[in-house]
């Protein structure tokens, strides 16, 4: 029967499980109904359960298709709506594509509630916001920003220089995403600028206190304190344009109106979530741009396989800058037999003069593979890994005469003794970022030397001349550029296995090479073929194009979208059946941990079947209680997992 009523909530309930995936109806008690707002989190009762939870309300309606009576709502938590219409929309439609839940999106969206600080920001007048003046983005033709006042869709190659600001040098990018940003505002609407990791913010930050007041800036990130974080949220809230900076979660910041979505390096690793569904920060992004009709920017030094899809699909438009800038480049042979330096600091003599060419007058960056001192041990007398006795995890050292220890656990290997051959010695095996700074101390004697790793963070590096030893993606920003770049360790870079290599070694040397003063050379050392060859010639959209073609011809993400289901041998082939006409091939099932793993590859026109098919599988499989019961009883697995896009298997 239909229940009439001016009073009934619709609720997502925050939950992991599953079957709780859709809104469920509550009445609103007279005493909270000036409350029960959409957005706003609410407490609730679950029959099955017997016990409350919490949810938020997502819709008022005022009549509902149910056969029985209506539980009321708890309490409302707080009045303060924190899901907005957008974002739940959103949240919505990445779960759907991801086959996961609403809630586990919501969860990233919306922070944890602190009480002080909500009280605080009710409390507060909204101060007006001062006038905005658009800047235009130096290096750029006008159709850049015609694009972004017109709603459209840009692929954007970054000039690779260095720019001051009044906070020290930033990446010319960064510039240019302020500039942008400034045009948004200009018309009224909200930015939402996304970047990998804080160093990439603070260069955002820098760039955007140039040509904005404070007031219009946001910085929103997982990385500050729950309460703080909770106030900027709030911040975001209202009805003032706001840029907004942070990772990837910022994707789904309350901007109600949105001018623009800006992500810096779509292809890092960091941009892919780690929690469930595990929605890429793009793909949120994407679906956001289609929903709110706001700008999108894809720009980096190289583009991603999934950037020039999306490009030749006609769905992003490729705008380079107006006059090509690029870097420098030299190509080195590893070593020549007889070549003294290369033995001793794993550099040619080549790239050793470069380097001390550059220290004449400055700072010189030498990227390398690896943190700490040895990339691995191995046992000196059988040349078999050494590997903790505790856990079977490799050993490191920090230092040529610091005990080993696991890479794992942490456990000392002080007393170590190899099992294959009763062994008590080492042999270091690769040189890290410390390794590496001792040798070049030597092969530069009287040089300073720093060592920028995840162990020893450095953000920037004064004008004067020193070695700056770097891990990939930890190289600190040098006021005015390096004199010189060093570019080590690319065959071991390209030997490891993994789909992405390729693009994510043309990016490391490309965002390390776009941090050198203009006419210093970069010297890439070991490496030769199409790699070396787009570095050289900074022409990383063409790698990319045959990258993407290669993948097409075998069928690999992203020329196709892929699908993995984990589970028991039995879910998983129940779980295949609905979908084989769906998919073009199902590779597997394979022995994993806890069961097999199948891989669904098929077309982006039959993903919507393909995830509705496949949730609708773990659903079932998480309703059936008894072997659910039977399953948490013995400490098995779950019966099923699927994880789409997922890029394990080409790891």
């Amino acid at each position: 029967m239909t229940v009439a009523s001016a009073s009934i909530a619709r609720v997502l309930i925050d939950s992991p499980l599953p079957q709780l995936d859709r809104l469920f109806d509550y009445r609103i008690p007279p005493e909270l109904a000036a409350d029960a707002q959409p957005g706003v989190r609410v407490r609730v009762p679950l029959r099955s359960a017997g016990r409350v939870a919490d949810g938020w309300i997502v819709e008022l309606t005022d009549s509902v298709d149910y056969t029985g009576e209506l539980s009321l709502l708890e309490s409302v938590v707080s009045p303060v709506p924190v899901l907005t219409p957008e974002v739940w929309t959103l949240a919505r439609k990445v779960a759907d594509r991801a086959a996961g839940s609403a809630s586990d999106v919501v969860r990233l969206a919306v922070p944890r509630r602190y009480v002080r600080v909500e009280k605080a920001w009710l409390a507060a007048p909204p101060a007006p916001a001062p006038p905005v003046s658009p800047v235009d983005p130096a290096g750029y033709r006008a159709e850049l920003v015609e694009a972004i006042e017109s709603g459209g869709r840009v692929a954007l190659d970054a000039v690779p220089r260095l720019a001051r600001v009044s906070t020290g040098w930033v990446g010319r990018w960064a510039t240019t995403f302020a500039a942008l940003a400034t045009h948004a505002l200009a018309r009224g609407t909200s930015a939402i600028l996304a970047v990998p990791d804080h160093r990439d913010q603070n260069q955002v930050l820098g760039a955007l206190a140039e040509v904005l007041p404070p007031e219009r800036i946001v910085h929103l990130d997982a990385r500050q304190p729950d309460a703080e974080r909770y106030g900027k949220f709030l911040r975001c809230l209202g009805d003032e344009p706001l840029v907004i900076v942070g990772n990837r979660s910022v994707v789904y910041a309350p901007a109600r109106r949105l001018g623009l979505i800006a992500l810096w390096d779509d292809g890092d690793p960091l941009f892919a979530e780690q929690l469930a569904p595990y929605v890429h920060a793009r793909d949120a992004a994407l679906l956001r741009q289609e929903q709110q009709g706001a700008a999108l920017v894809l720009a980096g030094h190289t583009r991603s396989s999934e950037a020039e899809r999306l490009v030749q699909l006609g769905w992003l438009t490729s705008v380079s800058p107006e006059r090509i800038e690029s870097p420098r480049v030299v190509l080195t042979a590893l070593q020549a037999p007889d070549d003294r330096l290369a033995a001793q600091a794993r550099i040619p003599s080549s790239a050793w003069r470069s380097a001390r060419e550059g220290l004449d007058s400055g700072p010189v960056l030498v990227q390398v593979a690896r943190p700490g001192y040895a990339t691995h041990l191995v046992c000196a007398d059988c040349g078999e890994q050494a590997r903790c006795r505790r856990c079977d995890g490799p050993l490191t050292t920090k230092s040529a005469t610091a005990t080993p220890s696991c890479a794992w656990c942490g456990a000392l290997a002080a007393a170590w003794r190899c099992p294959h051959c009763e062994g008590a010695k080492f042999r270091r095996v690769g040189a890290g970022s410390v390794r590496t700074a001792e040798d070049l101390g030597r092969a530069f004697p009287g040089a300073k030397v720093l060592v920028a790793d995840g162990e020893h963070q450095r953000l920037t590096v004064p004008d004067k001349p020193a070695l700056v030893i770097a891990t990939r993606g930890a190289e600190p920003i040098a006021d005015g550029g390096y004199r010189a770049v060093l570019l080590l360790d690319g065959e071991r870079m390209v030997a490891r296995e993994s789909l992405r290599v390729g693009e994510d070694c043309l990016r490391w040397w490309s965002d390390a090479a776009a941090l050198a003063a203009p006419g210093a050379p970069v010297v890439l050392v070991g490496v030769a073929g199409a790699l070396a060859s787009a570095l050289a010639t900074w022409r990383q959209a063409d790698y990319a194009r045959q990258e993407l073609a290669d993948r097409r011809r075998l069928r690999f993400p992203p020329a196709i979208r892929t699908a993995t289901v984990t589970g028991q041998v039995d879910a998983v082939s129940k779980a295949l059946e609905p979908v084989r006409d769906s998919v073009i091939d199902v590779l597997g099932p394979v022995d994993v941990e806890g069961g097999v793993r199948a891989i669904v590859r098929f077309d982006y026109a039959h993903g919507p079947a393909v995830a509705s098919a496949l949730r609708a599988e773990v659903i079932r499989a998480a309703t059936a209680r008894r072997a659910a019961l039977a399953r948490r009883a013995a400490g098995a697995a779950p019966a099923l997992r699927v994880r789409f896009d997922d890029p394990e298997p080409f790891d």
